[in-house]
């Protein structure tokens, strides 16, 4: 059977918009945080010289859309620049100790999520989705697909 005729675009999507609007949900009530707020507090945390073009390409998000997530994120006094040592035109982006503190508290809801996703699949599915979803999203990647 097609991806067509098995619907697959609406059930990814379908899928992705109950599993964004549940975990959004959840990371609002814990964190204050949207699920790409925690996206963006958990790249920036796990990364000492993180810069907004490095985070944009690791979300896969044009710089304009990063622009605008690193300036809610500053107001809201997660996320502060500091200059660049070496080169100062240059920026890195750090977490505040309340923007740890947001990324601490989004854990659980999002490990809480994880965990539902465990419970609906076998853990030999939950591999073969990770799998399929890795494989999908480097085909999809360059984003012009839809031109051919």
């Amino acid at each position: 059977m097609s991806a067509s005729e098995s619907r697959i675009y609406h059930r990814l999507q379908l899928a992705a918009h109950r599993l964004q609007k549940t975990a959004d949900r959840a990371l609002l009530a814990a964190a204050g945080l949207t699920t790409p707020q925690a996206a963006v507090l958990a790249i920036i945390g796990g990364n000492a010289a993180a810069t907004q073009s490095g985070v944009a390409r690791q979300l896969g998000i044009n710089e304009s859309a990063m622009t605008a997530m690193i300036a809610r994120l500053q107001d809201l006094g997660f996320v502060e620049k500091v200059r660049r040592k070496g080169d100062a035109r240059a920026w890195t982006l750090r977490l505040t100790e309340q923007g740890r503190a947001a990324a601490l508290k989004a854990r659980k809801p999002l490990a809480q999520l994880n965990a539902e996703i465990d419970s609906a699949l076998k853990p030999d599915e939950v591999a073969q989705l990770a799998d399929y979803l890795e494989r999908l999203a480097a085909a999809f990647e360059s984003g012009d697909h839809a031109e051919k």
